[in-house]
């Protein structure tokens, strides 16, 4: 068998190398969604990308023969690492064929260049942290992961595991049939909005000073709600208008919510059409016929994406959570359209609350993504 060769990506050609990969490396019949290639271009383009305002990363592609057989990134989070005092480098970007020797070739790059950056842990998959694809899917092979979430080769958990990685966090999805809400749901988010008399407003999408105030007020919650969580990583302001206006792109106002109580803000929800049942069909090009099915599916969108619910801290266990998600599901319900499936995601295995609350509503688990960490020596 011959060598393998690591080669850091350094040019437009390899970075466009790099990205190309899944689509080499997927089968049409599998259930991988194509990204859209332009999105990747600009995330991955340090002059571009709004990661590397604060962080650097650097790719790296698996060469056998002259045929790339696999690729890897190796990142810092330098906000991930001042919110949580600690020495974490990651990885993220995993894609290999079913060969061990290439994974630790790439493992042992990654872990390397970590290692040379002074880091005491190497944490991953991330690309590039929890705001954006996290963890490898080691269960739940058996359908599409839903937008904003991976879908990977069964056989990565082996090679990840083999290399000496170790599990360090789950994060669950949780699936669940829209119908109409137990009736006992439905009074206990009436109760909670009586007793501590807030009401939930839906993102306005005519007025752009009042659609601004609303989305101030998001990024308020995103700051209080998620702070504590593990993993979390700030925003930078630019980051997050990155993340709103891509969001936008996907989301139906009746799905986006804010709590308030006067001018208090108590919490945020966003649901999103399923878009990888479109983007499966685009092959990761908008143009030039793209654009057509884009247009045409939208409306066939069967499958709707719970990525963030979040409650301040101070009305945590009130039923805030409980309002969001009987309005939601309310407005699915009796929607034009024909909603099927709903998912939950992804939750953290040590999120009692919210993963009491999942199971509450009749959602099960569905899928696992798997974070794993290394300690660097």
């Amino acid at each position: 068998m011959s060598e393998i060769e690591i080669v850091e990506v350094l040019t437009k050609k390899q970075r466009k190398e790099f990205i190309m990969f899944p689509f080499k490396l997927y089968a049409k019949k599998e259930y991988w969604v194509p990204p859209l290639i332009m999105d990747q271009i600009e995330m991955l383009n340090p002059k571009k990308g709004t990661y590397f305002e604060h962080s650097e990363a650097h790719l790296f592609l698996a060469y056998r023969e002259n045929k790339i057989v696999g690729r890897i990134s190796a990142h810092n989070n330098t906000r991930h690492n001042k919110t949580h005092k600690d020495k974490v480098g990651f990885f993220g970007f995993y894609e290999s064929i079913d060969d061990q020797k290439v994974a630790n070739a790439l493992f042992e790059t990654a872990y390397k260049w970590l290692q040379e950056k002074g880091y005491d842990t190497m944490r991953g998959p991330m690309s590039f942290s929890v705001n954006e694809e996290a963890g490898l899917l080691v269960d739940g092979f058996h359908s599409p992961s839903f937008l904003m979430n991976v879908w990977n080769k069964r056989y990565y958990q082996a090679l990840f595991e083999n290399w000496g990685l170790k599990k360090t966090m789950d994060l669950y999805a949780y699936r669940i049939t829209i119908e109409p809400l137990p009736e006992r749901v439905v009074k206990i988010a009436e109760r909670a909005q009586k007793r501590y008399g807030f009401e939930i407003i839906t993102l306005p999408m005519k007025d752009k000073k009042k659609q601004k105030d609303f989305l101030d007020k998001v990024f308020q919650v995103y700051r209080d709600a998620w702070s504590s969580n593990w993993g979390y990583v700030p925003m930078t302001p630019r980051e997050f208008k990155h993340t709103v206006d891509t969001l936008i792109q996907f989301a139906l106002p009746e799905f986006v919510y804010i709590a308030v109580k006067g001018d208090e803000v108590l919490g945020t929800q966003v649901v999103l059409p399923d878009y990888n049942e479109v983007l499966k069909k685009m092959n990761g090009r908008l143009f030039p016929f793209g654009i057509l099915k884009l247009l045409y599916y939208r409306n066939k969108i069967t499958g709707l994406r719970t990525p963030i619910m979040g409650v301040t801290e101070a009305y945590r266990n009130k039923g805030v959570d409980i309002a969001f998600y009987a309005k939601s599901w309310d407005v699915a319900v009796n929607h034009k359209r024909k909603w099927v499936t709903g998912e939950f995601s992804w939750i953290l295995e040590n999120n009692v609350m919210m993963n009491r609350m999942s199971k509450t509503l009749g959602a099960e688990i569905d899928k696992v993504y798997r974070v794993y960490d290394k300690a660097i020596k």
